[in-house]
Formats: C-alpha cells, structure tokens, sequence
C-alpha cells in the first residue's frame, strides 16, 4: 500500500497552523494569564488535531471508489465532531478553560486558512499585474 504524498499547499497548512499556535500562545504568555494562555493552546491543539483528522479521512476516502468512500468519512466525522463536543463540554463544564482563550485557540486553522487565501490572491494578482 502506498501511501498517498500529502499537497505542498495541505504541508503548508499544517505547519502555519503550528506556527499560529505557537505566536498566539507566546503573546498570551506576554499579554494575558496563564490560564488564558494554557486555554489558547488546548483549543488550537483541538483544532489542529481535527483539521489532522479530517485530512486522513479524506485520504482514506480517496482510496476507495466514490460508493464505498461516502459512508465511512461520514460516520467518522460525526465520531470526530462527537469527541470533540465532549472534550470541549467537560473542558468548559469543569471551568478548567477561560472560554475566551480556548475560541481563539479553536480559531487558529480558520485564522490559517484566511491568511493563506489572501496572501494566495495578492501573490497571483500581482502575478497578473506583472504579465500585462
């Protein structure tokens, strides 16, 4: 079985996130308490770790044909979306997080995934600029 070589752009992905974590983890160190800060990082490992996820899945479905792929990623999206609904319950629940924290943390791959599409579209409008 061969394993299937991953996008520059998902390698890409995966990396920035790590790199967003870590830069919104180390300003709330500096700005925030320490609370706030250890709540940053458990929500951008949450995120991180699904967005790890949903791309196996997606590889997974790949390897099967369209029939047989629709079934399995479904179900373990919904396995994924349910654990991470009672981590996230037991973390809030417990007051173990500041809920702020932990929504700035969850945001790190959307934060990625804008920062990524911006920079995309300058780079090929001034790509374009620079062919007229």
């Amino acid at each position: 079985m061969n394993p299937i070589v991953k996008d520059p752009l998902q390698r890409k992905l995966e990396i920035t996130n790590w790199v967003i974590l870590a830069i919104l983890f180390i300003l709330s160190l500096i700005f925030a308490s320490r609370n706030f800060a250890l709540s940053v990082l458990v929500g951008g490992i949450i995120s991180t770790a699904n967005f790890y996820g949903m791309g196996r899945g997606l590889q997974g479905a790949f390897r099967k044909t369209a029939d047989k792929a629709k079934g399995p990623v479904m179900f373990n999206y919904y396995i994924r979306l349910l654990l991470t609904a009672v981590v996230l319950y037991f973390l809030i629940a417990h007051g173990a997080v500041h809920v702020i924290g932990l929504i700035i943390g969850l945001s790190v791959v959307v934060m990625n995934i804008i920062i990524t599409m911006i920079a995309a579209l300058t780079i090929k409008k001034n790509w374009i600029e620079e062919v007229r």
